[in-house]
């Protein structure tokens, strides 16, 4: 790999060059390089493009590095991974992909990930989306996540976008047995004439199984993002969705919460907040000697942490 795909290795999945443990690098709809371990095994697919992740049971303790890099401009990537738990493995895995596009054709990357997370299995699963370029081409992600999570499983998501993506699909479907538990913490930015969907649909199926879905936004520029979340409370559960934005310059930001309680013991939660920063804040770090822009950028950072 050249210069610019080891950096957006570094910047979408923290790998200097190879990394310790199980790894599968894609680069520009291409294997380059994979790495196994004895709990571990990751084969490529004979029907779709794409992998399987197959965790042992029991597996304790271990990271996979799945990440995703495009350096082609005009190139449409599409990959179906799964991803099989098994019983009572706890695992880290590390996804993420990177656009560098300087060409004048839109480079995109279709991502659809599906989980079985074994009873009683716990999974954390980051992944981070960037772009850069400095072509005219857009930059285009659209991932979408399948979750199915068995009895006592516990899977926690965490997904960011970082900058340079212009469009942007996000759809997270799940559905929890007994005692299963979800957790999804989204940080978004948007700039420039940038549009991003959240996509949330979350069945909880299962006796005392709960989810809780947390999204912070920041848009900017002409930017435009929309926030949906529906869930569904079908057993004696329990559900929390919230939605936390920013707006600034003539950025827009809509949230559409939908829950459904189809069980008396369901319990549902929706909070939504949309809003500029306020003025006192900027003031504030003004006076320890920032600029305003400075001090923006500040409470930014500190409010996508």
């Amino acid at each position: 790999m050249n210069k610019t795909e080891l950096e957006l290795l570094k910047i979408i999945a923290d790998m200097d060059g190879k990394a310790e443990g199980a790894y599968n690098i894609r680069s520009n709809g291409q294997l380059a390089d994979r790495h196994v371990t004895e709990n571990i095994d990751i084969k490529t697919k004979t029907d779709n493009p794409g992998i399987d992740i197959i965790i042992k049971p029991g597996t304790k303790n271990e990271i996979v590095h799945i990440p995703v890099i495009i350096s082609e401009t005009g190139l449409n990537d599409l990959v179906y991974n799964d991803f099989i738990i098994g019983e009572n493995a706890d695992v880290t895995i590390i996804a993420g992909c990177g656009i560098h596009n300087c060409g004048n054709e839109e480079s995109q990357h279709n991502g659809i990930h599906t989980f079985f997370v074994g009873k009683n299995a716990k999974v954390k699963y980051v992944e981070k989306h960037y772009g850069e370029g400095d072509g005219s081409g857009e930059n285009t992600m659209n991932p979408t996540t399948v979750i199915n999570i068995a009895e006592g499983g516990y899977m926690e998501m965490e997904t960011s976008q970082i900058k340079g993506i212009d469009s942007t699909s996000r759809v997270t479907k799940a559905r929890l047995s007994d005692g299963a538990t979800l957790i999804v913490r989204e940080k978004l930015l948007t700039h420039g004439k940038q549009t991003a969907k959240t996509d949330f649909a979350i069945d909880l199926d299962g006796e005392n199984s709960s989810a809780n879905l947390i999204s912070r936004s920041v848009a900017k520029d002409d930017s435009y993002q929309i926030f949906l979340s529906k869930i569904n409370g079908n057993n004696i559960c329990s559900g929390h969705s919230e939605c936390d934005a920013i707006i600034m310059d003539n950025g827009k930001v809509s949230a559409v919460p939908e829950i459904s309680a189809n069980n008396i013991d369901a319990s549902l939660i929706h909070e939504a907040a949309i809003g500029k920063i306020a003025g006192e804040q900027i003031v504030k770090l003004m006076t320890l000697g920032l600029t305003e822009k400075q001090a923006e950028e500040q409470i930014i950072n500190g409010f996508l942490k």
